[in-house]
């Protein structure tokens, strides 16, 4: 067989699953603990050898989001232009953006303070006023900044400011503008730029493992990765597209959506896209999940008494979306006392695994409630008006552990929760067919698109086109 071993190294587990680059068919997977106190590898290699099936070094494709994955500074001009862009730039290219300033820098201090592994240096359209830009490269050179540096701003200033900065010693890397024009944003090269950055600088600098193996096998961020695996497969079904996966500490959302050529955002749309909500997750931030979910009036300010709800009404908390139904799933009676007490005990140990029935259905609520504030805040955007119009979306994609290990109609009331959320502010998707990820293909996908674009699409048909 003409095989492929596709491996994902989170912050917790590695997931590797082997692929039939012929079929698309996943024939073997495994997981294993990732191994981050010691070497990576260990990890990596054992999970590979649990597949039981051999696959040649060279028909590896590793994805990464361990040591805390890619984090992200944005310098910008104006906050809400360029800065905005690159922002979003940085979101789509995989990274946690960890800090992001508008205007001259003056002080370095809360730049150093949010230890990036790259600042995206963004201003000015091409041809504009490049004085802002100017000045903050010209900051970061005196300073001697030691930090890779991609630097995507008005392209008349680009070459003489890329030579300031290398001459002064900081490594920067060139690229097209993300922001040529108003309205127009182009995150693709930049989005390119800070992969290879990451790629060459991040990862052996993380010490995730000793010598250069490790390094040599990585090919992208794991968000960048699923997120080329969501446009590979928007392409292939011709359609709009909206992927949510809930992990332990965020909820990450991904849409494609077809281009209505509208131009009233300053900073432009990006119509293939990734938000990522840092307070929305199963464990770490579970407690955040909570609170969200009052704020959005997906759950009532007090306790209820479990089992109280009533029959659902169009709106608030106990509408679509929120839901005090009688039953197993996700929309299963919990008073908030119980998932306030819950969400605590998940935080304090991330670890944790649900042993019972009560405990799972618990972590179905709490996932419920993470994925349907996480895509009310990707399609209501920053200013809280509908920023992306998911109504034509033909497929929902679900990840994340908690999904994939639900019982189907477990699962697919999970995805519902987001389906028939009504009163969240954002008109939902009138056709949307619900899947999930069960054998983690998406990320697997967009690591073989560049070299195997047919076994790519032959994989996300088998394991979620007829899902």
């Amino acid at each position: 067989m003409n095989l492929a071993l596709c491996a994902d190294v989170g912050s917790t587990y590695t997931k590797v699953i082997v692929v039939d680059l012929d079929g698309g068919a996943v024939v073997a997977a495994a997981d294993h603990p990732t191994t981050v106190g010691t070497d990576v590898l260990h990890g990596l290699d054992a999970a590979a050898a649990a597949c039981g099936v051999p696959v040649p070094a060279d028909r590896w494709y590793v994805c990464s989001s361990a040591g805390g994955g890619l984090r992200l500074a944005v310098v910008g001009y104006e906050e809400l232009v360029t800065a905005q862009a690159g922002h979003r730039v940085g979101l789509s290219a995989g990274a946690r953006v960890v800090h992001v300033s508008a205007g001259p820098l003056e002080s370095l201090a809360a730049l150093r303070a949010a230890r990036p592994d790259v600042v995206l240096l963004v201003g000015g359209t091409d041809g504009g006023d490049a004085a802002v830009l100017t000045h903050n490269a010209g900051r970061l050179a005196r300073a001697r900044w030691r930090v890779p540096v991609v630097l995507a701003g008005n392209a008349d200033a680009s070459e003489s400011l890329t030579a300031l900065l290398a001459g002064a010693g900081v490594p920067v890397t060139a690229t097209a503008n993300v922001l040529p024009r108003i309205g127009v944003l182009e995150p693709g090269p930049a989005r390119a730029a800070i992969r290879e950055v990451f790629l060459s600088h991040v990862i052996g600098g993380k010490r995730l493992s000793r010598g250069r193996r490790f390094p040599s096998l990585v090919r992208a961020a794991t968000p960048d990765a699923v997120l080329t695996g969501v446009e590979t497969l928007a392409d292939h079904i011709g359609g709009d597209l909206l992927v949510v996966d809930v992990g332990g500490a965020t909820t990450d959302v991904y849409s494609v959506l077809t281009p209505d050529g509208r131009a009233d955002d300053v900073a432009g749309t990006l119509w293939r896209a990734r938000t990522v909500e840092g307070d929305l997750g199963m464990r770490w931030t579970a407690p955040d999940v909570i609170r969200a979910a009052v704020a959005e009036r997906l759950l009532p300010a007090g306790p209820t008494g479990a089992g109280t709800g009533g029959p659902a009404s169009p709106g608030g908390a106990d509408g679509p979306g929120g839901g005090f139904a009688e039953g197993r799933g996700p929309r299963a009676a919990f008073d908030l006392a119980a998932l306030e007490a819950a969400a605590a005990a998940r935080a304090a140990t991330p670890g944790f695994v649900p042993d019972s029935d009560a405990e799972r259905a618990l972590d179905r609520r709490i996932a419920a409630l993470a994925a349907t504030v996480a895509v009310r805040r990707h399609a209501r955007g920053p200013a809280g008006r509908v920023a992306r119009d998911l109504r034509d979306v033909r497929l929902l994609v679900g990840s994340g552990g908690v999904l994939r290990h639900a019982a189907p109609g477990d699962a697919k009331e999970m995805l519902d929760a987001v389906l028939t959320d009504h009163a969240g502010g954002w008109p939902v998707p009138r056709a949307a067919q619900p899947v999930v990820d069960v054998s983690y293909v998406l990320a697997a996908a967009g690591l073989l698109a560049a070299e195997h674009l047919s076994a790519a699409r032959a994989l996300l048909d088998r394991h979620l086109r007829g899902a």
